[in-house]
C-alpha cells in the first residue's frame, strides 16, 4: 500500500471499524442456517465472563430466542473470583437459561491438579499448599532470540520465584491444564445431546488464526460464529448487544492459572488492540512500516510480530486438522 507520493501509506485503528448492526444480522442469519441444516433446535454456549463468550451467547439468544439458548457456567478453583458473577450478569442481561456445572471433582478425578502441580514442583521444589502460579513467555519485541516459557510461582507469604521451564515440564503443565477445556466441552455436548442443540464456539479471529485453543476442548464446536471477527470488532458488537460494562471493561485474561495472567503475557505478542492491527496488516500484505505508527512500535518490531504470527500458524496447524483418513469417503464430504 502506497500513498500518492510513492511512500508507504499508514493504517490506523479505523480499518477495523464495522457496522455492528449489519454484522449482528449476518451472524444471526448464519447461525440459524447452520444449526438448522444440522437439524438442531437451539444452542449451548459456555459462558466464562469474558467478552467473546458474552457476545456469542447474546448472538445465540437473538438467533434462537432465550428459551432455546442454554448458557453453561463452569468455573473451577483457579478461576478468578469475579468469573461467576460476571457470567451471571451476562446471562441475566440476555435472558437465557443458565446451568452451573461443578467441574472440580471431574478435574481432580482426572488428575488435572495433581499432575500439573507435580510438574511445577520439578522446577520449583518448594511449591505446595497455598502457592499460586502461572506460566509466562518473554516479549517478542526488541530481540530475535528464541523464547522459552518460565513458571512464576508465589508463596502464601507473597514471595515470588521465577524459573525456566524445561520442555517436559512445560508440556506436562499444559497437557494437565487442558483437562479444564476438555471437561467443559464434554459437559457442553452432554447438554447439547439431551436437548438436541448445537454447541456454539467462542473463538475470535485472533484466537482462531493463532491456534489459541485446545484441540477437542474449547476448539471443538458445531459453529464458530465470531471466528471471522478481530477482537476489537467483538468489543464493538458487545456494546451494540448491550453486554454489561463490567464485562466490556475487563482486560482479556486466560482465567486458567491461579495467578492473574493476561493473554499477551502467556501467548500473544501484544495486547489485543495492537495485535489485531498487526494481524490485519499482515493478512493484507502490508509492510511493517504501514502499521508501525498505529501500534507504537518500530518497523523491526512489527516484523518480529509478523514472524511470530507465521510461527504460530505453522506450529498450531495440527489443531485445525480434522481426523485424517487413509481413504476419504466422498459420500459424507
Amino acid at each position: 500500500m502506497t500513498d500518492p507520493a510513492g511512500g508507504v501509506k499508514e493504517i490506523d485503528a479505523s480499518v477495523l471499524d464495522i457496522d455492528a448492526e449489519a454484522a449482528t444480522d449476518e451472524i444471526v442469519s448464519a447461525l440459524r442456517s447452520h444449526v438448522g441444516s444440522m437439524r438442531r433446535r437451539g444452542a449451548v454456549v459456555a459462558v466464562s465472563g469474558g467478552i467473546d463468550s458474552s457476545v456469542t451467547v447474546a448472538l445465540a439468544a437473538r438467533a434462537f430466542g432465550p428459551d432455546r439458548t442454554l448458557a453453561l457456567l463452569m468455573p473451577e478453583v483457579d478461576s478468578d473470583d469475579d468469573t461467576l458473577g460476571l457470567s451471571r450478569s451476562v446471562t441475566d442481561a440476555v435472558g437465557v437459561r443458565t446451568v452451573v456445572e461443578e467441574i472440580v471433582p471431574l478435574l481432580a478425578a482426572a488428575g488435572c491438579y495433581e499432575r500439573r502441580d507435580a510438574a511445577v514442583r520439578e522446577v520449583v521444589p518448594e511449591y505446595g499448599e497455598g502457592w499460586k502460579f502461572k506460566i509466562v513467555l518473554p516479549s517478542v519485541l526488541g530481540t530475535d532470540a528464541f523464547r522459552l516459557f518460565s513458571v512464576v510461582a508465589q508463596s502464601p507469604t507473597g514471595e515470588t520465584v521465577e524459573a525456566r521451564l524445561p520442555p517436559a515440564q512445560y508440556l506436562t503443565i499444559v497437557a494437565a491444564t487442558n483437562f479444564k477445556q476438555r471437561v467443559r466441552k464434554m459437559l457442553e455436548y452432554f447438554h447439547a445431546d439431551r436437548l438436541n442443540y448445537a454447541v456454539i464456539g467462542t473463538p475470535n479471529r485472533l484466537e482462531y488464526d493463532q491456534g489459541f485453543f485446545v484441540k477437542l476442548g474449547d476448539g471443538a464446536a458445531d459453529v464458530k460464529p465470531i471466528a471471522h471477527l478481530y477482537k476489537t470488532q467483538v468489543y464493538a458488537l458487545a456494546e451494540y448487544l448491550g453486554i454489561p460494562e463490567s464485562v466490556r471493561s475487563r482486560p482479556p485474561t486466560t482465567d486458567t492459572y491461579s495467578l492473574p495472567q493476561g493473554q499477551d503475557e502467556f501467548y500473544f505478542s501484544l495486547p489485543y488492540h495492537e495485535m489485531d492491527l498487526c494481524l490485519y496488516a499482515h493478512n493484507h500484505d502490508l509492510p511493517p512500516e504501514a502499521v508501525a505508527g498505529a501500534v507504537g512500535l518500530s518497523p523491526e518490531d512489527v516484523r518480529r510480530v509478523y514472524d511470530d504470527i507465521e510461527q504460530k500458524r505453522r506450529t498450531t496447524r495440527y489443531l485445525h486438522l480434522a481426523p485424517q483418513l487413509v481413504e476419504p469417503d466422498a459420500s459424507i464430504e
